[in-house]
């Protein structure tokens, strides 16, 4: 059934504890898929995550559908729209019920809308997760490196750079 369109818009502290349950039933299909429950998305309290959201350095994001929070992002670290930023693309959460109807896609779209041209953004995902990595790939994430998370699993780096 399909969705009724989402709206972007800011995340803050305030959403913390229902943008926390989005991104736990989200990142558990890779708790599965990797075999671990320990990796960092599902080990994040309710307090770490509104702390998150209230620093200075982090713009988060959020998409509802009516009054539902459906997805989440967040980018983090400094210089971001100045054309020389580096920022992280972290946290990034669909709903499993809401994958599949352009909801990631949606905020993606805005994530990248506070970037400048010149600004590199960055994330992190699991090796085998191939949907998210043909999504990153499509909106010009580029692998740069793998590293082995603290529950042992095999994470890609991908960065863009933020077209002209």
């Amino acid at each position: 059934m399909p969705l009724a369109p989402c709206v972007v818009a800011v995340l803050d502290a305030a959403d913390a504890g229902e943008a926390l349950t989005v991104q736990y039933a989200a990142y558990l299909s890779e708790a599965r898929r990797y075999g671990t429950t320990e990796i960092p998305p599902l080990r994040e309290t309710v307090a770490e995550l509104a702390a998150d959201l209230g620093r200075p350095d982090v713009r988060a994001f959020g998409a509802w559908v009516g009054e539902r929070l459906v997805g989440s992002v967040r980018l983090r670290g400094g210089g971001v729209g100045t054309g020389s930023g580096c920022v992280e693309l972290a946290r990034y959460s669909v709903a499993p019920d809401a994958q599949g109807h352009g909801i990631g896609r949606a905020l993606m779209e805005r994530a990248h809308a506070e970037l400048a041209a010149g600004d590199v953004s960055w994330l992190v995902t699991g090796a085998r997760s191939d949907e998210n990595l043909r999504l990153y790939r499509r909106a010009g994430y580029e692998e740069t490196g793998r590293l082995v998370d603290s529950a042992g699993v095999e994470l890609l780096r991908l960065e863009r750079v933020a077209p002209v």
